[in-house]
C-alpha cells in the first residue's frame, strides 16, 4: 500500500459543528415546514446527518431521502456526465425540496439533480452545500445555502473522499502533495 498522504486541517470539527448549527437555524427560518431533504450520496452523508439533527434542534421535523449520483467514478475530476445510481423513494410533486451535498464545484451534479427534481414536479428546489468552490464552476448554478467557501485545494474528511479514503476524518483537510 502506498504511503498515506499528509492531511492538514482546513476546517476543524468545532468550526464545522458551529456552522452546521447556524445553517440549520437559517434553513428552518426560510423553508417550508414540510420540506423534503434529499441528500446526495455518498459525500454528503456526514453533513446531511449532522444537518438533519441540527434542524431537529430548531424544531424542524423534515423528512429525508437519498439520491446517489455519479460523475466522478474514482477520478478526482468530474467526467461531466451524471448518472443516477440510486433514486429517491419519496414523491416530490408539489413539495419544497432541500438538495444537500457536500461540495459544489463544477455544478454538473447538482444542476442535474435540481433539474431532475423539478421535472418530477417539485414546487421549489433549494441547494445547500457544506463547501462551495466557485472557481471550479462550469455551470451557472449557485447554492442557496453555503457552509464555507473553499479554494482550489483538494479537500477530504467529513464525508469527502479521495478514491474512497479519508471520509471518516472529523474535520475537513487538505491533502498535501507527497514527493
Amino acid at each position: 500500500m502506498p504511503d498515506r498522504p499528509t492531511v492538514s486541517i482546513r476546517f476543524s470539527a468545532a468550526e464545522i459543528a458551529n456552522r452546521v448549527d447556524e445553517m440549520a437555524k437559517e434553513l428552518a427560518g426560510k423553508l417550508a415546514p414540510d420540506t423534503l431533504v434529499v441528500s446526495v450520496l455518498k459525500g454528503s452523508f456526514v453533513f446531511a446527518a449532522d444537518l438533519i439533527r441540527a434542524l431537529s434542534r430548531t424544531g424542524a421535523d423534515w423528512s429525508m431521502d437519498f439520491l446517489t449520483l455519479s460523475s466522478y467514478g474514482t477520478a478526482t475530476e468530474t467526467t461531466g456526465s451524471v448518472k443516477v445510481v440510486r433514486d429517491i423513494v419519496d414523491d416530490v410533486r408539489g413539495r419544497d425540496v432541500l438538495l444537500v451535498d457536500d461540495i459544489l464545484e463544477s455544478g454538473y451534479t447538482l444542476s442535474f439533480a435540481k433539474d431532475l427534481l423539478l421535472e418530477r414536479g417539485a414546487k421549489r428546489v433549494s441547494i445547500c452545500t457544506l463547501l462551495d468552490k466557485p472557481a471550479k464552476r462550469r455551470t451557472k448554478l449557485q447554492a442557496d445555502f453555503v457552509g464555507f467557501q473553499a479554494g482550489d485545494e483538494f479537500l477530504v474528511g467529513y464525508g469527502l473522499d479521495w478514491a474512497h479514503r479519508f471520509r471518516g476524518l472529523p474535520y475537513i483537510g487538505v491533502v498535501e502533495k507527497t514527493n
